[in-house]
């Protein structure tokens, strides 16, 4: 089937986006766009049996093909797992970039969590994840992303900044801090195990309080910098290297988004709240580890991170009323706005950094849904959030679905959700970093596992909890 033909007959005809059940059809017998078995990276037995069990299960066969390529695609072509200094090693690229985001790979990885308990082989790949992530933020908490050979100079090696081998790119992200913390506090809930968690890995967490600490700027702007020579304005930083001017607030300055792209103003409130979720639940696996006073240090920075965001973060908006700025400077300058990349102000709930009731995030979420927002998006093909990085106006991403999926209690809104999903994949069976939103086989990247694994996430919640939105 042709991709126009295929986008034609998906039915697109209303904001409801029906989808012809004749397409349904086309999808029952056909073959994977897996790897071969034989050439796969890691395979799972437990990730296994859960395709199985949702193809056997659910009616819509196109979305049970999707399901087929897209959740086991991190361990099918990015993961690679050994032992390094006696102990699991994994490396994880993004895709179609052979380098290791400490953000990317623990989202990529973060939905098998759930399968831990019944596959020791993946909870040893997942323990892998960790200790590599921690020696990746000993060589450089600053960075965001690694090579696997440590002595590999980076194509980005004339950045002006504080460039070391084994570095892919040195843009300081807090979320880059933020998920290892999730990732090593959510395996310890869901296998028991608290063998990653030794002096390696407490020397990590000191490393990341600490810098948490230094982009406080009370004193100082610090020793990060950074300046790219580029065309590319989100793509290097002014003043210097150091950014635009903050007012100490407490709250801790990113120069980066999740996006990879430079902050406007550097107190980028989504991930000042994924800062606060991440460091209580480091401190409580402390605590169960005897290490009393570290977590202490840890829920102190909280305690005032989390004052700071309502002190600073919540702004009344002429549209939505009291919502959750994007970014801030400190001195009432404020930018409103919302960005696809996790952590967005739409996925907070999904990071468990706010509850969806709370009145403040569902007037975010009727902001970052509407036109208000300056990269919110729609067609008749879709309706969905993109964000600067790809450089174009009018590219969605198909993670502002699924961030909006996973945080939605409207079954509506979610079945919605997932049929924009279906109807955009542009016959490819996977799902993309961003598409046009007039045209779905205008995309990017077509190898973007992150995308590919939390697709899946939001597919199998919904098996789980809402079967009869997937027929």
């Amino acid at each position: 089937m042709k991709r126009s033909t295929f986008i034609q007959q998906a039915g697109l005809l209303t904001a409801g986006l029906f989808v012809n059940k004749s397409v349904f059809a086309a999808f029952d017998d056909r073959p994977t766009n897996r790897p071969p078995v034989a050439k796969r990276n890691f395979t799972s037995t437990a990730v296994e049996d859960a395709i199985k069990q949702f193809k056997a299960k659910v009616p819509n066969k196109e979305l049970a093909w999707m399901f087929e390529n897209c959740f086991p695609n991190t361990l099918d072509t990015t993961v690679f797992h050994s032992t390094l200094d006696g102990k699991p090693d994994t490396y994880v690229i993004t895709g179609d970039i052979d380098a290791m985001w400490l953000r990317d790979s623990s989202a990529q990885v973060w939905p098998y969590l759930t399968f831990i308990k019944k596959d020791k082989h993946l909870q040893q790949m997942v323990a892998g994840v960790i200790n590599r992530q921690m020696r990746c933020v000993q060589l450089d908490p600053y960075a965001n992303a690694f090579y696997k050979d440590e002595t590999k100079e980076s194509e980005w090696k004339s950045d002006h900044t504080d460039m070391k081998k084994g570095v892919h790119e040195r843009k300081w992200e807090i979320d880059s801090l933020c998920y290892p913390l999730r990732l090593s506090y959510h395996y310890w809930k869901n296998s028991g195990d608290t063998q990653p968690f030794d002096d390696h890995w407490k020397k990590g967490v000191k490393i990341i309080l600490d810098t948490f600490k230094v982009q406080q700027r009370k004193t100082g702007k610090g020793p990060y910098h950074f300046q790219r020579d580029t065309n590319k304005p989100t793509d290097t930083l002014p003043m210097d290297g150091y950014g635009f001017p903050v007012k100490p607030t407490g709250l801790i300055c990113s120069m980066f988004r999740p996006s990879d792209d430079a902050t406007i103003y550097p107190y980028l409130i989504p991930s000042n709240f994924f800062a606060v979720i991440s460091l209580k639940q480091t401190a409580e696996l402390l605590q169960t580890l005897k290490e009393g006073q570290l977590a202490s240090e840890l829920l102190a920075l909280a305690t005032e991170v989390e004052q700071a965001i309502h002190k600073h973060g919540i702004v009344n908006h002429p549209y939505a009323g009291k919502i959750y700025a994007f970014e801030v400077d400190g001195m009432g300058n404020v930018n409103c706005m919302d960005d696809a990349n996790v952590p967005s102000l739409l996925a907070l709930p999904y990071l468990g950094a706010v509850s969806t009731s709370d009145p403040i995030y569902q007037n975010t979420r009727k902001f970052v849904l509407s036109g208000n927002n300056p990269y919110f998006y729609k067609s008749k093909i879709a309706e969905g959030i993109g964000g600067p990085h790809v450089g174009k106006d009018g590219m969605i991403w198909p993670l502002s679905f699924i961030s909006r999926g996973l945080t939605s209690t409207d079954p509506k809104e979610i079945k919605h959700c997932i049929q924009m999903l279906q109807a955009t994949h542009a016959g490819t069976g996977f799902i993309h970093e961003s598409f046009n939103k007039d045209n779905p086989a205008d995309f990017t990247r077509s190898w973007f596992a992150w995308a590919n694994t939390i697709f899946g996430e939001f597919l199998w919640k919904t098996f789980q909890h809402n079967p009869q939105l997937l027929s």
